[in-house]
């Protein structure tokens, strides 16, 4: 990796800000995921609705929630082969087109089992988004940019939170829970068209100025060909990331499924009010994803390694996680979403680090299969998890569930630390 004065040098010749392409680019990745993560909460904030029109236990509704999760671990790996083999600019186009369909398809739903399967279908495509964001970052951005990077555009999937419960909730008092749906599913189309236009990979992008170019490739190294999937499996690097994302993924997603059911179960709160309080928890964590990113690379502009910046930032967002104990023990609604907006703060700050650390560790024709491993692990812990929340709320409380998730981030924190190590770049 080229030094630090040389990129510094490199940086002082660059246009300003507006004209550079990646950030462009940055912020076609953060449109996605805010698209992603309306359509993804759709169905958890009109499920206090369909869940009393259908019957529906919470046992019932976290067999749906599962369905999306092993929707997702099915296509991690394929989707991560198919960014590393062929591009994101195809990659994304595809995976967007499939999941906006299903999402579509909600609206026609009338069961259990028929939600099932178009959840199962919609987290097929959905699982995209972080396999081709990672890629796209680790192909734009130099390392010391990278989570910053990962904090911008997975600050969206908080963004997208924070929009869906007014949105939704204002969709479906006015038009119908079945518009809900269908209104979210058309942007998906709008931004590939947008997509399209704007995306070209690096070495062929002709908005590219010649100084631009320069910094980014300044602070990466030539690498080979892709790594056989069986090598990046014999490293403890790989199974640290995975052992991570196994414990930290189920957490937030306990969040943006269960909430609004937690709210109206147990703090009393109707569909209205959700909607006007469900978002606030979401901002928070829009400032911990881009925070927890700014914080590492500030970290290391001041002179700590990249592993003390990453862990740093990873522990501390853990440390706020553990909150998530207190939640079910506050005297009060608003005490309650005032713990939940620590949690996710807390959350997205170690996020943003975590899934930088796959492109510090791994060349960039890794990373995409790379963020597939990890994201089948998280897969297999957000498909078992649901059906552990909906086992414990209908026979104990959500006291166990929260104290479960106040736990999960910061074991894995210690994985990550005991078998990532130094956060140096692999030779494969």
């Amino acid at each position: 990796m080229s030094s630090l004065p040389g990129i510094e040098r490199t940086a002082s010749r660059l246009p300003p800000v507006w004209r550079q392409v990646r950030w462009r680019i940055l912020a076609l990745l953060f449109l996605v995921t805010v698209i992603n993560f309306v359509d993804r909460q759709t169905l958890s904030v009109v499920s206090p609705l369909l869940r009393e029109r259908l019957h529906l236990s919470n046992t019932d509704y976290g067999r749906i929630v599962s369905a999306f999760m092993f929707g997702m671990m099915v296509g991690e790996f394929p989707v991560g082969w198919s960014m590393d083999r062929f591009g994101v600019r195809g990659g994304f186009s595809f995976t967007v087109v499939w999941w906006s369909i299903a999402e579509a398809l909600h609206a026609f739903a009338r069961s259990a089992l028929q939600f099932s399967t178009v959840r199962f279908w919609m987290g097929t495509g959905e699982c995209g988004n972080f396999s081709g964001g990672m890629k796209v970052v680790s192909e734009w951005f130099p390392a010391r940019e990278r989570a910053l990077a990962v904090g911008v555009f997975n600050a969206g999937s908080m963004i997208g939170s924070l929009i869906a419960p007014p949105a939704i909730v204002f969709i479906t008092l006015k038009f119908g829970w079945r518009w809900a749906f269908l209104g979210p599913s058309s942007l998906g189309f709008v931004w590939l068209i947008l997509w399209r236009y704007a995306y070209y990979p690096l070495e062929k992008h002709p908005g590219v100025s010649p100084a631009e170019r320069e910094y980014i490739q300044s602070g990466m190294r030539k690498v080979g060909p892709p790594p056989p999937n069986r090598e990046l499996l014999r490293h403890h690097q790989t199974w640290g990331l995975i052992g991570c994302r196994f414990l930290v993924g189920p957490v937030v997603q306990f969040y943006w499924f269960w909430m609004p059911a937690y709210l109206h179960q147990s703090r009393g709160f109707t569909l209205a009010a959700i909607g006007m309080f469900a978002w606030i928890p979401y901002l928070f964590g829009d400032l911990g994803s881009i925070g927890g990113g700014w914080a590492a690379g500030y970290l290391m502009r001041r002179g700590l390694s990249l592993r003390a910046s990453r862990l740093t930032v990873m522990f501390s967002g853990a440390a706020c996680c553990a909150l998530s104990i207190s939640v079910v023990h506050a005297a009060t609604a608003a005490a309650a979403i005032m713990f939940i907006c620590l949690v996710l703060l807390g959350h997205t700050a170690l996020s943003a680090n975590m899934f930088a650390a796959i492109s510090d560790v791994f060349p960039d024709g890794a990373v995409g299969r790379v963020t597939g491993l990890t994201g089948i692990a998280g897969g297999i812990s957000g498909l078992l998890f649901p059906l552990l929340t909906g086992f414990l709320v209908d026979r104990i409380s959500y006291t166990p569930v929260f104290v479960i998730a106040g736990l999960m981030p910061i074991a894995g924190v210690f994985v990550l630390t005991r078998l990532v190590g130094g956060f140096r770049r692999l030779d494969i």
